[in-house]
């Protein structure tokens, strides 16, 4: 179960331990906190693409601010970090901001 509990927080890998650990609940906890977290940076990155476009059709001087907003992004690296060490210590704690959101039941 830590297995798939890891593997949940590793972007779209999230989809094997949804099929494959149906009847855990620590698996599904923690597929259900890599599923927010993968829905949150998928959203991320699309409305970052779209930032980053219209900043640079305006002016190419203001590229800078998109190369800051791109360091928003280190955040869910460190949040799918912190997922797996919490599934690592075989704990079912949830993720800062996004953890109280359920997908999964």
């Amino acid at each position: 179960n830590k297995g798939m509990a890891i593997l949940a927080y590793f972007g779209p890998l999230v989809l094997i331990p949804i099929l494959a650990a149906k009847g855990s609940k620590f698996a599904r906890y923690h597929s259900n906190q890599g599923l927010v977290l993968f829905i949150a940076c998928v959203a991320y990155s699309i409305a970052y693409g779209i930032l980053s476009s219209i900043i640079l059709a305006i002016s190419w001087r203001l590229y800078f601010i998109t190369s800051i907003l791109s360091f928003v992004g280190l955040i869910f690296t460190v949040l799918a970090v912190i997922g797996i060490i919490n599934a690592c210590k075989g704990e079912m704690k949830p993720l800062p901001v996004l953890g109280n959101f359920k997908i999964l039941k």
